[in-house]
C-alpha cells in the first residue's frame, strides 16, 4: 500500500510540476529581465490575455516571460482554477502581473507571492487581481484574502498591493461596454504615450476608489450597450480605471504598482487599450524611458479570443499548448469540460 501512495504522490507531482510555459526574451529593453504572470480567472479570460501579453513583450522588447496558470485534475487549464504550481519563479522575477480571481493557493505557492511583495516587487494588476485570493478564515493566509479585515491588511492582496479591493460592478456587465477616458490633466504621463482616447473595452466598469496617493490616469464610461459605437450611459458617469500608486513592502520602503480595472482578453483587440497595458508594464518596471509612441505592440501569433463569460473559456488545452510564438491563442478545443467543485460566484 506504501508503495502505491508514493506512486501516486510521484505522479501527481509530476504532473504538476510545470503548469507554467515559458516564451525566452532576447535582445531588445527587457534583455535580462524577467515578468511572471499569473492567469486564474473564473470569467474574463486571463488565460488567453497574459500569454498573448507575454509574447509581445517577449518577441517584441526581449523580456523572458514565465506564464503560470491554473489547471484541473488532468493538467489541462482550467479557469479560476487554485492549482497552481511554478510561482518558484517570482524568486528572479523583475515584475509579477497578476491576473487571477478568488484563489486559494496551495501553502508553497502562496509563500512565493507573499515574498516577493515582501521584497518589494513591482506589481501589475488587471481586473480581478482585486480580489485575486478568497481564503477560508481558518487558514493562516486569510489575511491576504479580498475581505481581510486584520488590522493594517485590511481588504487583503488587492487592498494593500493594487490599491482596491473589490467594491462592486458600475453598470451592467456583459450588456454594457466601456471607453477609457484619458486623464487631461495626464495626457504627457509616459503610460499615455501614443494611447488615443476612447479606447473601447467588452469588459463593464468596476468600482474604483482612489487612494490618496493615486495618480488616475484613466476613467471608464459605460456604455449603453456591448458594442464600439453605443452611446454614453448618461446615468454613469466616468469613474477611476487605471492608476499608478506605491506599495510599502517589509522593509517600509515604497515600490510601484499598475492597475487597470479591465483586461478582458477581448479588450485586447482595442490597440489602444492594448498599448496602454504594455506602456503600464514598462513603468512598473522603472522603463519609462523607454515607452515611445511607435513602440511595438502587436500580436505574436494568432490571437482569436473568446467573449468573456463563466464557463466560456476553451476545453482541452494544456499550458504546454500554448508554448512559443506561433501556436494559436487558444487552440481548437475538444469535449473536455471540467466541472465545477462549486458553484462560482458571480462577483
Amino acid at each position: 500500500m506504501r508503495k502505491t501512495v508514493l506512486s501516486l504522490a510521484a505522479l501527481t507531482s509530476s504532473l504538476f510540476a510545470d503548469t507554467s510555459i515559458t516564451y525566452e526574451g532576447s535582445e531588445g529593453i527587457g534583455a535580462g529581465k524577467h515578468i511572471v504572470f499569473l492567469a486564474s480567472d473564473h470569467e474574463y479570460r486571463s488565460e488567453e490575455t497574459c500569454p498573448a501579453l507575454a509574447r509581445i513583450l517577449s518577441k517584441h522588447h526581449g523580456f523572458t516571460c514565465t506564464v503560470v496558470f491554473g489547471v484541473d485534475d488532468e493538467g489541462y487549464i482550467e479557469a479560476g482554477s487554485s492549482q497552481v504550481e511554478g510561482l518558484s519563479a517570482l524568486q528572479d522575477a523583475d515584475l509579477f502581473f497578476v491576473f487571477a480571481r478568488f484563489l486559494n493557493l496551495p501553502a508553497e505557492e502562496m509563500d512565493e507571492v507573499i515574498a516577493y511583495t515582501e521584497r518589494g516587487g513591482p506589481v501589475v494588476g488587471l481586473r480581478t487581481a482585486s480580489h485575486a485570493f478568497r481564503i477560508p478564515e481558518d487558514s493562516p493566509y486569510a489575511k491576504y484574502s479580498f475581505q481581510s479585515k486584520e488590522p493594517g491588511l485590511e481588504g487583503g492582496f488587492g487592498q494593500q498591493i493594487l490599491g482596491n479591493t473589490w467594491s462592486g460592478h458600475y453598470g451592467r456587465n456583459h450588456k454594457q461596454g466601456t471607453r477609457i477616458q484619458i486623464v487631461p490633466e495626464q495626457k504627457d504621463h509616459p503610460i499615455l504615450q501614443g494611447v488615443e482616447d476612447n479606447a473601447f473595452c467588452y469588459a463593464g466598469g468596476y468600482v474604483g476608489i482612489p487612494g490618496p496617493d493615486f495618480t488616475i490616469l484613466t476613467e471608464t464610461q459605460p456604455l449603453l450597450e456591448l458594442k464600439p459605437d453605443a452611446q454614453p450611459d448618461p446615468s454613469k458617469p466616468p469613474t477611476p480605471s487605471t492608476w499608478t500608486h506605491y506599495y510599502e513592502a517589509k522593509d517600509g520602503s515604497y515600490h510601484r504598482v499598475f492597475h487597470s480595472t479591465q483586461g478582458a482578453s477581448e479588450d485586447l483587440l482595442d490597440e489602444s487599450y492594448r498599448r496602454l497595458l504594455i506602456n503600464g508594464t514598462l513603468w512598473a518596471l522603472g522603463s519609462e524611458e523607454e515607452i515611445k509612441p511607435d513602440l511595438k505592440i502587436g500580436f505574436v501569433g494568432e490571437f482569436n479570443p473568446n467573449p468573456f463569460s463563466f464557463g466560456g473559456y476553451a476545453r482541452k488545452v494544456k499550458p504546454e499548448d500554448l508554448a512559443g510564438f506561433d501556436s494559436p491563442i487558444m487552440p481548437e478545443g475538444g469535449e473536455h469540460t471540467p466541472k465545477p467543485k462549486k458553484p462560482i460566484p458571480r462577483d
